[in-house]
């Protein structure tokens, strides 16, 4: 398969797209987990252009989305897109799901699994939907088959899902499915939007996630995207984000000891989401010297 590197390639395969799922989906409705990531956000383009208003767009606060989300996937699918979006408050019964688990893979599993449920229960509220639409990439299958780990829309699906499957893209890796964003039209602050898993925070927020945690964990990963952004470094690093351990350390807060969660920082370069390499990032600027900024301790 040719891979999608130019605007002309990416029209043509959003052109076959168009009529595939056309005569896939028929006069039904399809239902949609649009995360607003790249990956469904590409999805949910191609299936307005493709089905209109038969796609229903269901964005889940899970309670384990980055600082602001939800209200970016409202403002561009909703106000700007006039996308169908039903929004689904559930932090509090994924939050319930996930005390005291702690293991990675079973929080992916029962994150992945409690989707389904919350779709399933808009389904009901709605006539017509036999399809479920994911922004599943070649990635997400080539890791769930090799055993690196799960992604909650391959593995994490239950046996007596309801629905049958649209993934437009599922062929596609990241690079590609950017290239095809654009040429759809895509804002570039979706389009270039750092990749984010399906469990969201939940396997950043390492051992069992407390709610003050997490929320430590939502605060350091917006402070780090905004210094990223004030230095310049954005558009030179393909994904970066903190995560937060289940144990404390001492520290300095306002010239005063502290004991509190350490963020660790990682970024990393690819071109295909299967293979990366160590981002070598300046650990400060002449801007923002250790522990000049008001939430980041030294």
């Amino acid at each position: 398969m040719v891979r999608i590197t130019t605007p002309a390639l990416a029209e043509k395969y959003i052109e076959s797209q168009i009529s595939a799922l056309r005569e896939q989906i028929g006069d039904k409705k399809v239902l949609l987990a649009l995360s607003g990531g790249v990956d469904s956000s590409v999805v949910a383009a191609l299936l307005i252009k493709a089905v209109g208003k038969q796609l229903v767009c269901v964005h889940v606060n899970h309670g384990l989305l980055r600082k602001g989300e939800p209200e970016q996937v409202i403002e561009v699918f909703r106000n700007q897109m006039d996308a169908n979006l039903i929004y689904v408050d559930a932090v509090d019964r994924f939050l319930d799901k996930l005390a005291g688990v702690s293991d990675p893979e079973t929080k992916r599993k029962i994150i992945g699994a409690e989707f389904i449920r919350v779709f399933e229960e808009e389904a009901r509220k709605q006539e017509g939907i036999e399809f479920l639409a994911q922004g599943t990439i070649y990635p997400d299958i080539l890791e769930s088959d090799d055993g690196v780990k799960a992604h909650h829309n391959v593995g994490g699906l239950p046996e007596d899902l309801n629905f049958r499957l649209v993934e437009p893209v599922k062929l596609l890796f990241k690079d590609e499915v950017r290239v095809v964003g654009k040429a759809l039209g895509l804002p570039d602050g979706m389009v270039y939007r750092q990749p984010f898993p399906g469990p969201g925070l939940g396997v950043r927020c390492l051992g069992a996630i407390t709610r003050d945690r997490l929320e430590a964990l939502r605060e350091s990963d917006a402070i780090l995207r905004e210094e990223f952004d004030r230095n310049g470094l954005a558009g030179k690093v393909w994904q970066y984000f903190t995560v937060v351990p289940d144990f404390k350390s001492t520290g300095i807060r306002d010239g005063k000891r502290t004991f509190d969660w350490p963020v660790i920082i990682r970024a990393v370069n690819t071109r295909d989401a299967m293979s990366a390499t160590v981002e070598d990032v300046p650990p400060c600027s002449s801007t923002s010297p250790p522990g000049s900024h008001p939430r980041f301790p030294a």
